[in-house]
């Protein structure tokens, strides 16, 4: 992999040169890492106010993770476009283009924080009780989200700028950033829960002021003046042209993780309707949940910046080669952690809450979904292959057609013909065996290397 250095203090990756299966395994470990700090967020907030605050507390922030993803998974979408415009330009090495969709890219990031923090702070009530959230629970839950969304922009934020960066391949200083707010987060939970006894509010707060900061140390290096891109904000402004390739690219992928977070929200909330202890222990497993999904998001993001690279560079066996590789080694990883999770699921729940009915239903979820990890993973990543190569549509329609539709019928016939919980938790293999099937045959028989000429001829 070839080091394309700028000065002292950046970098950029040229991900087009070298041996591709270290290039996708340097930029994969950064944001493996990184998410590994990025899940301390809401699991710190979830393990200190369920020891220092009780189940009520922990069902109110455990169940923050599909709403929290609802909210803000579009514009992460947007955040995800963008990096695939941004990436191409790179490898096709056009610097003025790379620096307007930065600036374009900024600018948009700045106005859609700014709306979902307002639709967060006036919607959250009304969703919490759509979802059927417990009357004893609702309380402390709105008082979680409203707050939580106070940093609305601080989270679109951090996406951006960690997207920026990841397109010109560095995903180690936002890794560096993110290891700093997450321990920074973790103090200020010990401080304003466990020490002041502040309350449930008081842990978003905390994750707040942590996000901040890690956006404030995101843009003081991208406005450095030996930065090749360096950002101004008296440049910031929609190019259109650019902010037309953003949306093109980002919305497919906005829809489809808006879809998937609006049917994991209806999921939930006919777990809630179970009672605060399956909501605790639903909430509390997605959190453990989010560790396995790790080296999957660590290889999909190398995998975009990888073919996004390499396809505008049009060496298109590079990019095939590099893709095979980075789909099996998320796999192989998931599957890994899928079967050590299965084994500890009990003593892993416990550690969050050791009520032996959160303990007992979270441990069912578990051992429902552990093993399918490695499907999960081909799903993903084959996705992220998709929007790499300009095929943002294939994965959205896939998402839509089975993550959406089909697990939402699932569930509503199983909840009227059933009504037990264990076979809610099944809607996830099985749309995951289906996804990947049709994921198998896209990849295999389609040309979706060639994604980009079609187009622009």
């Amino acid at each position: 992999m070839r080091f394309v250095s700028h000065s002292s203090h950046g970098q950029t990756i040229d991900m087009t040169k070298g041996n591709p299966y270290a290039a996708i395994f340097k930029f994969a470990l950064p944001v493996f890492l990184s998410q590994v700090f990025q899940q301390l967020y809401n699991t710190a907030d979830s393990f200190i106010v369920g020891k220092f605050l009780g189940t009520e507390a922990l069902a109110a922030v455990s169940s923050s993770g599909n709403l929290i993803f609802l909210m803000i998974s579009f514009f992460e979408g947007l955040a995800i476009g963008a990096g695939i415009v941004i990436s191409r330009f790179f490898g096709a090495g056009q610097k003025q283009r790379v620096s307007d969709a930065i600036h374009t890219d900024i600018a948009f990031g700045i106005v859609n924080g700014v709306v979902l923090t307002f639709a967060g702070l006036l919607f959250t009530p009304t969703i919490l009780r759509w979802m059927n959230t417990d009357a004893d629970v609702l309380p402390l839950a709105v008082e979680y989200f409203r707050y939580y969304y106070c940093g609305a922009l601080a989270m679109v934020m951090y996406n951006i700028c960690r997207g920026i960066m990841n397109a010109l391949g560095d995903s180690r200083r936002p890794l560096y950033y993110l290891i700093f707010s997450s321990v920074l987060n973790v103090a200020l939970d010990l401080l304003f829960v466990g020490v002041f006894n502040l309350g449930v509010g008081s842990a978003a707060v905390a994750t707040v002021i942590s996000q901040a900061t890690s956006v404030v140390l995101c843009l003081r290096y991208l406005c450095k003046k030996d930065f090749e891109y360096r950002v101004e904000f008296k440049k910031l402004r929609f190019h259109p042209s650019i902010l037309r390739e953003i949306v093109r690219h980002g919305l497919p992928s906005g829809v489809q993780n808006s879809v998937i977070g609006f049917a994991n929200v209806v999921l939930q909330s006919q777990v809630n309707s179970f009672g605060k202890m399956a909501m605790a222990a639903f909430g509390t497993q997605a959190k453990i949940e989010g560790f396995a999904f790790m080296p999957i998001t660590g290889f999909n993001m190398a995998l975009t910046t990888f073919v996004g690279q390499n396809l505008g560079a049009k060496q298109y066996d590079r990019a095939k080669k590099g893709a095979r590789f980075g789909i099996g080694a998320a796999m192989i990883l998931a599957e890994i952690i899928g079967i050590t999770y299965y084994s500890l699921a009990p003593d892993l729940i416990a550690l969050f809450d050791d009520t032996p009915e959160v303990v007992r239903i979270g441990a069912m979820y578990a051992r429902t979904t552990s093993l399918f990890y490695f499907l999960l993973a081909f799903s993903h990543s084959v996705a992220a292959v998709c929007r790499g190569a300009g095929k943002a549509f294939v994965p959205m329609s896939v998402m839509l057609g089975v993550w959406c539709v089909l697990r939402l019928i699932y569930v509503m016939s199983i909840m009227n013909f059933v009504g037990e919980i264990r076979y809610v938790f099944w809607a996830y293999p099985i749309t995951w065996i289906i996804s990947s099937v049709i994921y198998f045959l896209y990849y295999h028989f389609s040309d979706w290397v060639h994604g980009f000429e079609r187009k622009r001829a």
